[in-house]
């Protein structure tokens, strides 16, 4: 048995819901869908934006607003069913708690309505995801909500299941992150002990770098959950990060497919220990399996002499950070010196940030590097095989690119590095033609 989750693309037209019709009932093992709300056409926007659109809207103008959200799905039902009243129930009763409703709610309804279509276009049970998947205190409930998705899921032997949120405690809608849909997929497939999680999109799957920069980069067939969780957190988000953590824990693969492609192999994402132990293979025997990377970040340089031997240097340096609760990526460190690198923030905190390092450390020396750009370079074929880092260091000093800062994880399946933004196009050009991905 398989969960499949389709994307707002796949759900956008007529033509693309007949795809996904066709897709699912050519499986009799696809019986739990997870949908998103329709996405962008040539002639109108995402309906999710929409929906935010619709919320900012003053109480009493939001039923005009909604009307837009309303036509589109009313276009979907008569193209698919005949029928284009089919959702005009649903449709009635939001449009009657618009001018109360929160943004989670107003957001949320473009999925919820979406699986309320698709549903009918297959003949499978609408389930409500308000129903299985719980947050408690605005964080999802991890616990509760497997236990809700065994319970709810088994009395049914199909459905059809709206992505991107649950409810709380009071049955009031809490939405995901955008992109949520996938995390709301990963669940479903844990809760039915799934073989697979099948997650159907646009692309073709992972590539092995970012095809807008490197025209030639190719789809990687088998990738591991580390290595995955490595290149999303550095932009590669044809999945959402926390997608992975459901199906993870039970040892569910993922396949990432393209709708549109439904024929190419697409990217198969596998426990990590399996793929180690041999289960996998890769088609490509490679070092390196992808080169991704992200800009605008910032970097704290901060020196002191003999910062080595003071207790407590680096706790209260790091504190700093905590109190205007900026997460931190890397701390490369020397004897004297440390540079913090972070996610950019605004000036007034910024400033804040340095006036606090300041009264705190009295460090000698202090800089706001504001223009750093990540690079990781990921696989684990890189642990049995010396001189990986040596050969990108060499190639971006071929290419008169200066090296701001190295960093290599733990596992050793990552080497992080760090130029400027401004070099950062060339940096990955010249990376991939080091290793040939």
């Amino acid at each position: 048995m398989k969960a499949i989750k389709f994307g707002g693309t796949s759900m956008s037209t007529v033509e693309s819901i007949l795809k996904v019709k066709e897709i699912i009932l050519s499986d009799p093992e696809r019986r739990f869908v997870v949908v998103s709300a329709p996405g962008r056409t040539k002639d109108e926007d995402k309906v999710t934006d929409m929906l935010i659109k619709t919320s900012a809207a003053a109480p009493d103008r939001r039923a005009a607003a909604f009307a837009a959200v309303a036509a589109r799905f009313e276009s979907l039902c008569k193209g698919l069913l005949g029928d284009a009243g089919y959702l005009n129930g649903a449709l009635d009763e939001i449009k009657r708690a618009l001018p109360d409703a929160d943004d989670d709610y107003i957001v949320s309804r473009g999925e919820y309505l979406s699986a309320r279509l698709l549903a009918a276009v297959l003949g499978y049970d609408f389930v409500d995801s308000a129903d299985l998947i719980k947050f408690k205190g605005g964080a999802y409930d991890d616990a509760y909500t497997e236990h809700m998705c065994r319970i709810g899921l088994a009395e049914h032997s199909s459905a059809v299941i709206p992505g991107f949120y649950g409810s709380d405690g009071n049955g009031r809608p809490v939405t995901f992150s955008r992109g949520g849909s996938d995390i709301t997929g990963a669940i479903v497939a844990r809760a039915i002990d799934a073989s697979l999680y099948e997650n159907f999109t646009d692309v073709d799957g992972f590539m092995t770098c970012d095809p807008r920069i490197v025209p030639h980069a190719s789809v990687i067939d088998v990738l591991t959950y580390k290595e995955l969780r490595e290149l999303a957190y550095m932009g590669a988000n044809v999945l959402h990060p926390e997608s992975i953590f459901p199906v993870r824990k039970a040892n569910i693969p993922i396949h990432i497919k393209n709708t549109f492609n439904a024929t190419a192999g697409g990217t198969l994402i596998v426990p990590t220990e399996q793929f180690l132990s041999g289960k996998y293979e890769r088609s490509a025997k490679r070092p390196i399996t992808a080169i991704a990377g992200r800009k605008n970040f910032y970097s704290l340089y901060v020196d002191k002499s003999m910062m080595n031997a003071e207790i407590g240097f680096m706790r209260k340096l790091l504190a700093c950070f905590e109190k205007y609760g900026i997460s931190i990526e890397h701390v490369p460190s020397g004897i004297d010196s440390t540079t913090v690198v972070f996610s950019a923030v605004d000036n007034k905190t910024a400033n804040a940030l340095i006036k606090s390092v300041q009264d705190e450390l009295k460090p000698d020396h202090i800089h706001l590097g504001t223009d750093t750009a990540l690079i990781a370079i990921v696989g684990h074929g890189m642990v049995s095989r010396p001189g990986t880092a040596a050969r990108a260091i060499s190639r971006l000093s071929n290419a008169n690119i200066n090296l701001r800062m190295i960093d290599q994880g733990a596992s050793e399946i990552n080497i992080i590095l760090g130029v400027s933004d401004a070099d950062f196009e060339r940096a990955l050009i010249a990376l991939n033609g080091e290793f040939e991905i």
